[in-house]
């Protein structure tokens, strides 16, 4: 498999896409064309998703097709030199992907080695479910089930604290509900500025934050990019 799970798009006072592309780049290295899925998009259309992403993806000599022009999105996916799922509302993107058979379809061009980078959204719907989202369930999908390409959990834009004046419960107090509910899972919170590399079986955190890893029965513990990850795989 090779994945790129990007936990936000954009680092605070910064254009769109600019501090992952470079990495993008690089795991990109021959490919000349994405299928894009922009189904997480609610607030702009499909079409300036597309258009904002192929924006800066010019910059790499990419051509990005969007799902949504397709007769059929699924096999759209099951030609595609690589798969990018851009980030927005997860439940409105795990809807989308489920009525269209997207799911399925990119898990198996995952499985037959063609790139998928995902941000945020994206990445969320890399994993077994939905259920370690930040985004508010503004619709409903036919489940939380998801790609499930890694057998992990990730909490992407993951924050050590609240905000100042805010009395409710933290990020990890979230993710401790979570593992309370799912003992046999792990889950990563992804800070953002990072984004987790996996390939030739091999997982690497890329940033320049640790991420925070969780799980039932086991002391929450950091762990530093560069680290090992064999353990989530």
């Amino acid at each position: 498999m090779k994945l790129l799970l990007i936990s936000n798009s954009t680092n605070a006072g910064e254009e769109y896409l600019r501090y992952p592309l470079p990495e993008i780049g690089r795991f990109l290295a021959g490919i000349h064309e994405i299928a894009f899925v922009p189904y997480a998009a609610v607030t702009f259309s499909y079409a300036d998703y597309e258009k904002k992403v192929q924006a800066r993806f010019d910059e790499l000599g990419i051509r990005v097709r969007s799902v949504h022009r397709a007769k059929d999105p699924a096999a759209m996916i099951r030609t595609a030199e690589a798969v990018c799922v851009g980030g927005g509302n997860t439940f409105a993107l795990a809807r989308k992907m489920q009525q269209q058979g997207l799911m399925k379809a990119i898990l198996g061009r995952i499985r037959a080695g063609v790139p998928y980078v995902g941000w945020s959204a994206g990445s969320n719907v890399c994993c077994p479910t939905i259920s370690t989202t930040n985004d508010m369930p503004i619709v409903q999908p036919e489940s939380f089930r998801a790609i499930g390409a890694v057998r992990f959990q990730i909490n992407p834009h993951y924050l050590d604290a609240n905000p100042a004046g805010h009395a409710g419960e933290t990020r990890e107090q979230r993710i401790l509900e979570y593992i309370e509910a799912n003992p046999r899972r792990w889950v990563v919170g992804l800070r953002e500025g990072c984004m987790l590399r996996l390939e030739q079986g091999r997982m690497e955190l890329i940033g320049s934050r640790p991420m925070r890893v969780f799980r039932k029965g086991v002391e929450t513990f950091e762990v530093e990019p560069g680290g090992d990850l064999s353990f989530l795989l």
